[in-house]
């Protein structure tokens, strides 16, 4: 009875987790964040080790995320956004994190790690959600400017798979429609 308990409880978590752009500026611990990635780490990877790393920005070091962000910027974008820009990602987002892997030339190996990094972050957003902190995956133009890359600590060999924004929110976004997935489903029987 536990064990259907728990998987209800899974789905959902599954189901009701969304994206979140409106986050209120509440602190977020740094232990919080850790506890997220101690777990979100045991997804599945390729290979013989994992093919992620992460860079946190917390406090202080908003600014020089949101500094390097703006960076990337258009001269036009930059005046048009720049002080939201700013606002969001030192005050009301807690925290910004990469989530990067190595650059490999090699297709397979590219995509085992793309797929890999992706279910870490799923598993990131789900156990996020859990402890009722939002989450927005960006693969914003910024996560391929390398100036950006070498503001933040991206190495040359590296990728950002995602920039993860975490922070506490008032009010969960309502769901999106879903394709039922009987619609989706190509099914051989026979």
């Amino acid at each position: 009875m536990a064990d259907r308990e728990q998987d209800m409880q899974m789905a959902s978590i599954i189901r009701e987790r969304r994206t979140v752009r409106d986050f209120n500026g509440q602190p977020l611990e740094r232990e919080v964040i850790l506890g997220i990635l101690r777990d979100a780490v045991w997804a599945p990877f390729h290979g013989r080790k994992e093919p992620w790393r992460f860079i946190l920005f917390t406090g202080e070091a908003r600014k020089r995320f949101a500094e390097a962000v703006i960076g990337t910027y258009s001269s036009e974008l930059a005046e048009r956004w720049s002080d939201w820009a700013f606002r969001q990602y030192c005050e009301l987002m807690q925290a910004h994190l990469l989530v990067v892997i190595e650059a490999d030339p090699r297709q397979k190996y590219w995509e085992d790690a793309i797929g890999a990094a992706s279910a870490l972050i799923q598993n990131i957003q789900l156990l996020a959600w859990e402890r009722q902190v939002g989450v927005v995956w960006k693969t914003n133009e910024w996560n391929w400017d390398p100036s950006f890359h070498q503001q933040v600590g991206v190495m040359p060999h590296e990728r950002i798979v995602g920039t993860l924004h975490l922070g506490y929110f008032d009010k969960a976004p309502k769901p999106k429609r879903r394709t039922p997935v009987e619609e989706l489903l190509t099914e051989f029987s026979e």
